[in-house]
């Protein structure tokens, strides 16, 4: 094969994620795919997690950690009566114990404390570092880690199914939360210890009801040229439609491609973080009012027109 010609490219791609993958390597298959000079990822799935995977492309890459900070959901399945050392497939047995006669009732007494503001102790094998280096690498070497608690958001979690020792979960969570350390505490609390078995990325705010694109469709699409591989490639704005819009006129427009803050006249500007428009639809920025009635650049992009 030849050398790939990458160009300048604007967009987002949900992906939906194949198991055995990291999401770095899927990120480059698919760059490789769109020809894109630029590219990120919002948040790493496991290798054995499956799922929606927002790619960002060119200017797409600003939004990155927006879209790292977002709400998502998740199907999870947990298998009760075996630990193992990393807390899902990929590790040892740690331990086997006999699963207790469980009804739904029980269950669902153990949900309780896990759902809302909790404290969670991340998985020793995971990608959060301490020292500069990931945690995952110093257990690797047989180094005791010692991760402390954080607090993370649980807003949703319910169990949908049973199979024998399989549970079936639902999770609607905030940023940092560990799926894997969930099962592990659930587990825990039912006395007998869990592990992840399997988990999907159903949805990332604000794409809620995504269409997410298999990597086998990408490649089909690529082989029939530009036009149908590009169907697949989002404006930059959709990472961002959930948030307020502004149009800006031209010297606004203006002020706001420049970094300037700008106050506006006679116009109800809302709370929090906003989006800023051009009169010819092009994204200019994300910015924020302040107490001031200033509008302030928080993000801003260098979008072609109408981009």
């Amino acid at each position: 094969m030849g050398r790939i010609a990458f160009r300048e490219l604007h967009g987002l791609v949900l992906l939906d994620k194949p198991l055995g993958l990291s999401s770095n390597q899927a990120l480059q298959e698919v760059r490789r795919l769109f020809r894109a000079a630029k590219g990120g990822h919002t948040g790493a799935l496991d290798p054995l997690a499956t799922g929606l995977l927002p790619l960002c492309f060119g200017e797409g890459t600003k939004l990155a950690a927006h879209l790292l900070g977002a709400r998502k959901a998740y199907r999870a399945t947990c298998r009760l009566g075996v630990t193992t050392t990393t807390g899902d497939l990929e590790g040892e047995v740690a331990s086997q114990r006999a699963v207790p006669a469980l009804d739904d009732a029980m269950i669902e007494a153990a949900l309780v404390p896990l759902r809302g503001r909790i404290r969670q102790v991340p998985p020793v094998y995971s990608a959060i570092k301490q020292g500069g280096e990931p945690l995952y690498a110093k257990a690797r070497r047989g180094e005791a880690v010692d991760v402390p608690a954080r607090e993370v958001d649980v807003y949703r979690l319910v169990l949908v199914g049973r199979e024998g020792d399989l549970l079936h979960l639902e999770i609607e969570c905030g940023t940092g939360t560990y799926i894997r350390s969930l099962a592990v505490d659930l587990g825990e609390a039912l006395g007998c210890g869990a592990h992840l078995t399997a988990l999907r990325r159903i949805w990332v705010e604000p794409f809620t009801s995504p269409r997410m694109y298999p990597l086998d469709e990408l490649r089909e699409r690529a082989g029939q040229g530009d036009e149908a591989l590009l169907e697949a490639l989002l404006p930059v704005s959709a990472g961002v439609a959930h948030l307020p819009a502004l149009r800006l006129d031209a010297a606004q427009s203006q002020a706001i491609a420049q970094g300037r803050q700008i106050a506006l006249d006679e116009v109800d500007v809302p709370a929090g973080l906003c989006t800023a428009f051009a009169d010819d639809g092009t994204l200019l920025a994300l910015v924020e009012c302040g107490p001031d009635g200033l509008l302030r650049v928080q993000r801003g992009f260098n979008l072609p027109p109408g981009g």
